[in-house]
């Protein structure tokens, strides 16, 4: 038998070789590492025991990750000059188990109150800097890998380069000022149908807000999107077989994309909530595919039914991208306007000065939902503002990736290798006093409206920022707008008597997008 030092040295070279010549799946890393001790094992001058066999694997298992572990610590690894936890230096575990937990963002957060505005994982830099145009070109990282599906088009969060813009550009067209307008009957239709819903309650003092909003937001975007075909507002038996799909998705997606090395060999692993939610969107777009309908929905620009490409968009990319925008879309601006309603009800001063700027918009018997009076809200735009700053939807965001090729970029003043994922998380960005002050964990409107008190606009990506930001920020606040403006002209809302308001904001679950608790509330007409 080869004795330990054999096994120590084999397993430094393991990990050299694998350093270089990256796995490209769990299961081929996995066979390499398995098999080459075997190799020296059974092909060797003596036959192996079933001791010896133990015992080598013991060593070399051992070593492989003390090797793993010394390097990740040492000056030899080039992040090693960027401050960060010890422990998150070591292991994806631990970006596992944040994810897990939906905690991540207060992880993140935490983490740069104490080793500044540079933190590092394990192949990462979290960079909460307000000037971060070095990266606007910077490809998507790994992150992304887990998220793409080889079995189906790529939609445009997992896209990059010529693809992406191209892609983008239908997007542009479906998002633009004509069609917001498009779209505001859709609101309407689907917000009206959320008063009636919200009034039909047996019981007006226990009404979970958040879920109403998501429901609305869902059915909402599958208008917008595919031209019907949702109906969670109004069909119970639909809110159980489609929401918690969603859901588990996002949980499931979350944990994968900090193991982007095992992207492949997860792919072969079957994953009920992804398959039926490929399914759910082929089976709406299918059916939009097959309509008459002359209304110009998401899919009408998606598809090039104007005929304004040079050539026709591929179906599965359309139903891909279909997909994205009902989930995407309808998590985030739910996320957000559950929040902004938490934060309104929190601070009952704010609740009533927003409520009298709506009425002095809206008196009785005009129309709420017209969009002409909204620039003019001033105190309506700060609200949203601010809320999305304490809660933005996506609190994370994903990396971007220093090019390889590049030698590296200078960020902060620190060199960033090449290969590199380089996260700004917006949740420890709008919460970082150099930015937002006085009080930036606190619900202030006013920083919005005041020049005393204004923020650095800079700093404030709720949609993200650059080529790959949220095509849909405009309608997301359009349909925002809209709506609180309706719920508050017709309804009052308080928190719920014995419902623990303090405890909501540690209900919102950090999975890429953000997974939200109930938010009880009473309703009463006004």
């Amino acid at each position: 038998m080869a004795t330990p030092i054999f096994w120590v040295l084999l397993a430094g070279g393991v990990h050299a070789y694998c350093h270089v010549y990256e796995p490209q799946s769990a299961h081929g890393g996995l066979a390499f590492v398995l098999l080459t001790p075997a190799f020296f094992l059974f092909f060797g001058h003596v036959t192996p025991t079933l001791f010896s066999v133990l015992t080598s694997y013991c060593y070399f298992i051992c070593s492989l990750c003390v090797s793993i572990v010394l390097y990740r610590l040492s000056p030899l690894h080039p992040l090693y000059h960027v401050p960060g936890p010890p422990l998150w230096r070591v292991s994806k575990i631990i970006g596992l188990w944040m994810s897990w937990t939906g905690h991540q963002h207060h992880y993140i957060k935490r983490a740069h109150d104490k080793y500044g505005p540079i933190v590092r994982t394990v192949q990462s830099t979290l960079t909460p800097l307000y000037r971060f145009s070095v990266l606007r070109d910077s490809p998507k990282g790994q992150y992304y890998e887990c998220r793409k599906d080889p079995r189906a088009p790529l939609n445009l969060v997992v896209l990059q380069g010529d693809a992406h813009a191209n892609r983008r550009r239908l997007w542009n067209r479906g998002m633009s000022t004509e069609s917001l307008k498009e779209y505001e009957g859709i609101i309407a239709k689907r917000g009206n149908q959320l008063l009636d819903c919200i009034a039909d309650l047996p019981d007006l003092n226990r009404v979970d807000l958040a879920a109403l909003i998501s429901y609305f937001s869902f059915d909402f975007m599958g208008d917008m999107a595919f031209g019907g075909g949702f109906d969670l507002l109004a069909n119970e038996v639909e809110r159980t077989n489609i929401w918690p799909i969603i859901e588990k998705f996002a949980v499931a997606a979350s944990i994968y994309s900090h193991v982007p090395w095992a992207a492949a060999t997860l792919r072969l692993i079957p994953l009920p909530a992804r398959d039926r939610l490929r399914n759910f969107g082929a089976d709406n777009a299918y059916r939009r595919s097959k309509s008459t309908t002359t209304t110009k929905d998401l899919w009408y620009h998606l598809m090039d039914e104007a005929a304004l490409e040079k050539q026709k968009p591929p179906l599965g990319d359309v139903i891909a991208d279909g997909a994205l925008a009902v989930v995407a879309g309808a998590d985030t601006t739910a996320s957000a306007l559950a929040s902004l309603f938490y934060f309104l009800l929190s601070h009952p001063e704010y609740y009533k000065q927003l409520q009298e700027e709506v009425d002095a918009h809206f008196p009785l018997g005009s129309d709420p939902l017209d969009t002409s009076s909204h620039a003019e809200m001033k105190f309506l735009n700060a609200c949203i503002n601010e809320a999305l700053r304490l809660h933005p939807p996506v609190p994370t965001n994903g990396p971007r990736q220093v090019p390889a090729g590049s030698q590296g970029k200078i960020i902060a003043g620190l060199f960033i290798p090449e290969g590199t994922q380089v996260y700004v998380p917006p949740y420890s960005l709008h919460l970082d006093s150099r930015y937002f002050s006085p009080s930036p964990t606190k619900f202030i409107p006013e920083r919005w409206i005041d020049p005393a008190l204004a923020p650095n606009a800079t700093a404030f990506i709720p949609f993200s920022y650059g080529p790959s930001n949220c095509v849909g920020r405009n309608l997301a606040r359009q349909e925002m707008a809209m709506l609180t403006c309706l719920l508050l002209s017709r309804f009052e809302f308080r928190f719920s008597p014995g419902f623990d308001a303090a405890a909501w904001p540690m209900q919102l679950h950090d999975h890429f997008i953000t997974t939200r608790g109930p938010l009880i509330v009473s309703v009463s007409k006004r």
